[in-house]
């Protein structure tokens, strides 16, 4: 994923799977922006379908359910 890199993104793993996705690739993105760029730019090339999941760190979600009262 050499577009990936030159976007700013870091490919933290890859997985090739069975049932309904054939891969599954872990991106580090500097932004949800850029990661949706990525998801725009392989789509249009017609061959390749994409589904984003945002994910969150352990951190990021205790901030989040810090919110919480």
């Amino acid at each position: 994923m050499a577009e990936a890199e030159k976007m700013g993104m870091k490919i933290v793993e890859a997985f090739w799977t069975m049932g309904v996705y054939d891969v599954v690739v872990l991106l580090d993105a500097p932004d949800d922006e850029t990661m949706s760029a990525l998801a725009l730019k392989v789509g249009a090339m017609g061959s390749v379908k994409t589904h984003t999941m945002r994910a969150f760190r352990r951190d990021e979600m205790e901030a989040i359910l810090s919110n919480i009262k």
